[in-house]
């Protein structure tokens, strides 16, 4: 808990959690970059969210350790490999924005997300990311960098795709609106 606190305030200091450093978060991205553990419950959660409020957004993962030996460095690449993707992608081939997490644990257990490494790489992503950390109660210091932090994977892709059925019916209202004043 020492190190936690002197390293957030460390980072603090040198202006990472500053709100004028944070990227807006796409309405509708049509790609999602996740960083996590390929067998965890966190991209199953998040496929599971995706394919009920919208599935035809494409869904990339890139699997990393989350705990562990080596997991910082694992998180750190595959951040910074999404990174490197879009610089050589046409436009629509783009990563709209990126899903950095995995479900809970205790300290010791989500202590990779804790790592100065990751957190410096979460905050030089030119995309946006979403970090998703643990459940509603842990905080970790990628949440106080990231773009958007989610108390949990399910609720970061809640938080970054919309339903599909209210688009729809948003559409739908504002057409009938429109044809609406076009008649009067």
């Amino acid at each position: 808990q020492i190190a936690f606190n002197q390293l957030k305030e460390k980072l603090e200091k040198e202006g990472l959690f500053d709100p004028v450093h944070k990227k807006l978060i796409p309405y509708l991205p049509k790609r999602i970059g996740v960083v996590t553990s390929p067998t965890g419950a966190a991209i199953h959660d998040i496929l599971n969210v995706t394919r009920r409020r919208f599935g035809n957004i494409e869904i990339i993962l890139n699997p990393v350790k989350v705990q562990g030996d080596g997991a910082k460095d694992e998180i750190v690449n595959a951040i910074d490999d999404f990174n490197k993707f879009n610089k050589i992608s046409s436009q629509d081939k783009k990563i709209d924005v990126l899903i950095v997490g995995r479900g809970g644990g205790s300290l010791e257990d989500l202590w990779a997300f804790n790592e100065e490494a990751v957190v410096r790489a979460i905050y030089r992503s030119e995309i946006p990311i979403i970090s998703a950390v643990g459940h509603e109660i842990d905080w970790t210091i990628s949440d106080f960098v990231a773009d958007m932090r989610a108390a949990t994977p399910s609720q970061a892709a809640e938080l970054v795709i919309p339903e599909k059925e209210k688009l729809k019916e948003e559409i739908k209202s504002l057409l009938n609106n429109l044809r609406s004043a076009l008649l009067n």
